[in-house]
């Protein structure tokens, strides 16, 4: 996310946004609206700031076991292992440390466990056959996890947990090989792991979390946002040709292709919000998978809005006169578009209920509706010259394929608000 300032929040009723918003505006908006949820009046830089003194803390704190005396006679050599469990499994987000600390907790018991069984098995085997069974033992299972870290569904939630199980086990195996201490190894390196561990999701989840649900929560709710202004922006670039006009639209555009390229980190959130535990509104069965679907609805509308910037921008252009036909149903058309994106995303935004049956979807059929009377063949009749009605068409084409993908979003918000528990919004 970058840098923004904040910015006070006055007092006093909630105003509808303006149809024109700007970029840096908008941006530092949602950053108020951001640090007002998490109840934390910070930049994202300075949340930076805060991960890092966090990490800090996490590592003086493991670095005792090695400081203080008593501690090392305890823990001995072995405490190395609590110092790299903290660097490699503390991460900025909360449910992200869960999941590298849960995975590598998981790895270490299995490939511990197996380990020691099959090298208490080789040592009963003796001679040659002990080397040979402890080879054996690292292929079958190196490969087997191997091949499992490349299964989608084990790869997106458990492939650091996969590596760290192939590390145990070949570590734990391979010395049993010349020693006959593998329990004490396996155990001594679990109690430094879990120790590191302990460290980690204290310090992330009690000094200011940064919760990964909240990020995504907060990002899906303002792509509404975004596309609305895009939306607006592109319908005063193609009826207005002043230079504020075309400015306003190319900033809102780029807007609207920062909601095309989301993708990855949406499915990153909700990957480590499904680690979360219950805090906020945000249970531990919240329906995370449902903001996967809403974000792609929102990319394949903002691949519309795209093609209709190609569209605007294409050299084979009606005349002034003809889009002036066409002006007023497509800006009633484009700001039920644009109230209704604003709509869904307040909706999302404060977890109410829209009502979208009985309020939203008859707006849009009628919005659709108008469209078709729009473009009316005896509309244009006298109007258009050779190749200006495909132009046209193609416009009005586009936006009607927004109030159709809009539906669909609509729809999608209601079975979250259903699925999440969202209150009722009474009108």
């Amino acid at each position: 996310m970058s840098s923004s300032v904040v910015i006070p929040i006055q007092e006093g009723g909630e105003g509808t946004a303006p149809k024109a918003v700007k970029k840096e505006s908008f941006q530092n908006n949602l950053s108020a609206v951001s640090c007002f949820l998490r109840g934390v009046k910070v930049e994202p830089d300075v949340r930076r700031v805060v991960h890092s003194i966090k990490v800090g803390v996490a590592l003086v704190l493991v670095s005792l076991l090695c400081l203080v005396d008593p501690l090392y006679k305890q823990a001995g050599d072995n405490a190395m292992w609590a110092i790299m469990t903290v660097i490699v499994i503390f991460e900025f987000y909360a449910g992200a440390t869960l999941s590298k600390g849960l995975n590598r907790g998981m790895g270490t018991i299995l490939g511990g466990g197996l380990g020691c069984i099959a090298a208490v098995l080789a040592q009963e085997i003796g001679g040659v056959g002990n080397a040979i069974a402890i080879g054996t033992a690292v292929f079958i299972f190196g490969a087997a996890a191997t091949y499992a870290r490349s299964v989608p569904r084990i790869k997106k939630k458990y492939d650091y947990g996969a590596m760290i199980f192939i590390l145990t086990f070949n570590l734990v195996v391979v010395s049993g090989l010349r020693a006959g201490v593998v329990m004490r190894i396996a155990r001594e390196r679990l109690s430094m792991i879990v120790m590191g561990f302990a460290i980690c999701i204290s310090t992330s989840l009690l000094i200011l979390p940064n919760w990964a649900s909240d990020e995504l929560h907060i990002s899906m709710a303002s792509k509404f946002e975004h596309l609305a202004c895009s939306i607006e922006g592109l319908l005063d670039k193609y009826f207005e040709s002043v230079t504020d006009k075309e400015n306003k639209a190319d900033g809102s555009f780029k807007i609207c292709k920062s909601v095309l390229h989301s993708k990855a980190k949406d499915e990153s959130l909700a990957n480590f919000a499904k680690w979360e535990p219950w805090h906020g509104k945000f249970g531990l069965s919240y329906p995370w998978d449902k903001y996967l679907q809403i974000g792609e609805l929102l990319r394949e509308l903002a691949a519309t809005i795209v093609s209709l910037e190609v569209c605007i921008q294409s050299s084979r252009q009606p005349t002034a006169d003809l889009r002036q036909l066409i002006k007023e149903p497509c800006e009633s058309v484009a700001s039920s578009l644009t109230w209704t994106l604003r709509e869904l995303g307040e909706s999302l935004m404060k977890m109410t209920r829209c009502q979208s049956e009985t309020l939203l979807l008859p707006n849009l059929k009628s919005t659709r509706l108008e469209l078709r009377h729009c473009m009316s063949p005896s509309r244009f009749e006298h109007a258009c010259d050779p190749g200006e009605d495909l132009a046209v068409a193609t416009f009005v084409f586009l936006i009607t394929e927004m109030a159709e993908k809009l539906e669909g979003l609509a729809k999608e918000v209601d079975e979250l608000g259903e699925l999440a528990g969202f209150k009722t919004n009474d009108l």
